[in-house]
């Protein structure tokens, strides 16, 4: 028996180095977690946001360094009209999760929260980048780039491929292969662009290239919910 995730690459940034440690890591988190889920599905009921210990140790931790959690960007995003929001309004959430990493860069530990939900059509996924860098000048580094604005906040919409990777949940090695393609938003999370970044990523299951209006309609909903997020004057 195998289960198999995609999982989008990070465009380069501050803490490139470390893209291939956080999509292994990430895809084993929703493989595990779909394990999780089963009594939610075949209940056939929407899946929730995981919130246990560790979630609201790392919620705390987050609140006093006035930092949004993981589980925070989850439950922005696991909204009940998001598959509409994506065009599939028949469908439901089969796995939501958040996780609360961070990555060593330049003798720093920058926080890398992040939420993610998956359908049947579609996976999503939003996360906070608190490596203090603006995204002005990022269109130039990045594939099919395109400069945007979102709810008055700077953006850029960007591609990047996806890894496919499989588990043996009966043992033995995983196996990793070429996806579809990811389409992101890098978005400032304020008007005047003073660093750091919310990136929000969706890709199909079927490795069809995913809608832009489906991205742009779920940032203009979801991103302005985030707490901490500033609003454009």
């Amino acid at each position: 028996m195998t289960e198999e995730v995609a999982a989008a690459e990070k465009g380069p940034n501050a803490w490139a180095q470390a893209i291939a440690a956080l999509v292994v890591v990430g895809a084993l988190g929703g493989a595990l977690y779909v394990l999780q889920q089963n009594d939610a599905k075949a209940a056939d009921k929407p899946a929730t946001c995981r919130v246990d210990d560790e979630d609201e140790k790392a919620a705390e931790a987050a609140k006093t360094a006035q930092r949004v959690s993981g589980t925070q960007l989850c439950t922005a995003l696991n909204r009940k009209d998001l598959p509409t929001l994506l065009g599939t309004p028949a469908e439901r959430a089969l796995t939501a999760y958040g996780s609360d990493g961070s990555v060593e860069t330049g003798g720093r530990t920058i926080p890398s929260p992040e939420g993610t939900v998956q359908l049947d059509t579609y996976t999503v996924k939003l996360s906070r980048s608190y490596d203090g860098l603006p995204i002005a000048g990022m269109q130039d580094l990045l594939n099919e780039a395109q400069t945007r604005t979102v709810a008055g906040h700077p953006a850029v919409l960007y591609s990047s491929p996806t890894i496919a990777i499989r588990f043996n949940l009966g043992g033995g090695k995983s196996q990793s292969a070429p996806g579809g393609i990811a389409r992101t938003l890098v978005v400032a999370p304020d008007a005047k662009d003073r660093g750091g970044s919310y990136e929000l990523s969706i890709w199909r299951q079927d490795d069809v290239r995913p809608d832009d209006a489906a991205l742009l309609r779920i940032a203009q909903q979801v991103l302005p919910t985030i707490p901490g997020w500033a609003a454009a004057r």
